[in-house]
């Protein structure tokens, strides 16, 4: 079994910073993808930023230049970097693992950006 820790949501005002990590634990051997997802009040979840196996990576249209995702491969860890957070940035953000072709969803942490 897999399981996926999160930590480093908060409350940031507009402009500032937050990193987000996800550790995943468990029989960990072929991790496919790694990535944020996010939920807004009233909204559908929307991926924010993921990375493959390869390295390679893909954002949301509206991170892109703010957000940064990054991993630790011998931590089995995914980072997000997000820099000039706007209130819009404001939703539950949730780790997703695709392991051995399984998907694996992390807890959820809340990032409130103040205006």
């Amino acid at each position: 079994q897999v399981q996926l820790v999160e930590s480093g949501g908060g409350l940031v005002q507009a402009g500032g910073s937050l990193r987000l990590s996800c550790a995943a634990s468990g029989s960990i051997f072929s991790i496919n993808f790694m990535g944020w997802y996010r939920q807004a009040p009233g909204k559908q979840r929307e991926l924010v930023a993921g990375i493959t196996s390869g390295g390679s990576t893909n954002y949301a249209d509206s991170v892109k230049g703010r957000f940064t995702i990054s991993r630790d491969s011998a931590k089995n860890t995914v980072y997000l970097q997000m820099n000039s957070l706007k209130p819009e940035d404001t939703a539950v953000y949730y780790c997703n693992l695709v392991h051995d072709w399984t998907n694996y969803w992390g807890q959820g942490t809340q990032v409130t950006v103040s205006s």
